[in-house]
């Protein structure tokens, strides 16, 4: 008899969402500002605007009207190589406050209100 095991893959609880806009603090990108266009909580890696592009080959396919040729996109970053900028202060750290149901995130620096979540 097998035994089948399951590895359930543990999703990083993320405080960068969608449309959020960071600075990269690290790496060769650093100091680039851009909004956040996708968050892959399963491997904590977030793709951001402008920032790590690189040249990847495509392969032309008329079907779809795509043209072949060196393309450039832009590749993901791991979340802890990029800050979230506050209106305010800049880059910041962020923390939580719970208002009834709806928990917040806030900046460390001046206290304000980022952006409400939902529970």
């Amino acid at each position: 008899m097998l035994l089948r095991q399951t590895r359930e893959i543990e999703m990083a609880k993320l405080d960068i969402q969608r449309n959020d806009t960071v600075e990269v603090i690290t790496g060769q990108d650093k100091g680039k500002k851009g909004r956040v266009l996708r968050v892959m909580p399963e491997s904590a890696k977030v793709l951001v605007e402008h920032v790590h592009v690189i040249k990847k080959h495509v392969k032309p396919n008329p079907q779809r009207n795509i043209k072949g040729g060196i393309a450039e996109q832009e590749a993901p970053i791991h979340v802890s190589n990029v800050a979230l900028v506050c209106p305010n202060c800049g880059p910041v750290r962020i923390g939580h406050k719970v208002e009834g149901t709806t928990k917040m995130r806030v900046c460390k620096k001046c206290g304000q209100t980022i952006a409400a979540k939902k529970r």
